[in-house]
């Protein structure tokens, strides 16, 4: 049995093409015309990646700082100690710490969004691993979380920064804004993202390396974009 749409996003796909694949200005300016919440819906995209994550050269992850920020306060974590600690208090770190933090981590308070470390607080973090594992908080070289520079960490990670990976089957989710910024805000936000995905790009991935990509707004229905002209996206020199 079909399943039945309720009358409002009935009326939020009476202004999409389903069949369409739309260039991504003439996107990102629909996209705002979808909004249907109380709240500032998040701006999402979804990229599928021509790529095999069993290989590790194939596993995309990384991070990038959106030139608009995210819109969403975060709330960061860091684990460092002495000199380094000061630093992260210095830079506006709301919860800074070692083993204090990890006793409260272990007891369920997971009051933050981000987590960043000194490299020789690995060793702590191990300790609860299973726990911010699952749940994308443990941090990484990859994403810049496990770093000496943490004046920069936390600076990007409240002023807009994102990390992604891919899963199993080659998705990539992020939230690259909110509706509130505007057509022209949420493109530059759009591309940056993008520009970073290509230039990540495995050199053993073959092929049609995106092979399909939407934006949507949290309560909105997805508009299929253009693939082919995201892959021309690159990073200005």
């Amino acid at each position: 049995m079909a399943k039945k749409v309720n009358k409002k996003r009935a009326a939020l796909l009476e202004k999409i093409e389903v069949e369409k694949n739309y260039a991504v200005e003439e996107a990102t300016s629909l996209l705002t015309e979808l909004k249907s919440a109380k709240f500032d819906e998040t701006v999402e995209i979804a990229l599928n990646l021509n790529v095999d994550p069993r290989h590790a050269d194939q596993m995309l992850r990384g991070s990038v700082v959106l030139p608009n920020g995210t819109g969403k306060v975060v709330r960061v974590a860091v684990f460092a100690k002495d000199d380094k600690a000061d630093e992260a208090k210095a830079a506006g770190a709301d919860l800074v710490g070692s083993d204090d933090l990890i006793d409260a981590i272990k007891e369920g308070n997971i009051d933050f969004d981000t987590v960043i470390a000194t490299p020789n607080m690995m060793g702590t973090l191990g300790k609860v691993a299973r726990i911010l594992g699952p749940k994308g908080l443990m941090p990484n070289p990859k994403t810049g979380t496990v770093t000496m520079d943490i004046t920069k960490a936390v600076t990007e990670a409240k002023g807009g920064k994102v990390n992604f990976r891919t899963d199993k089957k080659g998705n990539i989710h992020a939230g690259i804004g909110k509706v509130s910024f505007g057509a022209e805000k949420i493109l530059e936000n759009l591309e940056t993202f993008v520009q970073t995905i290509n230039k990540v790009k495995p050199a053993s991935a073959k092929g049609r390396y995106i092979t399909n990509a939407a934006i949507s707004l949290t309560m909105s229905p997805a508009i299929t974009l253009d693939a082919s002209e995201l892959m021309d996206m690159k990073a200005k020199a």
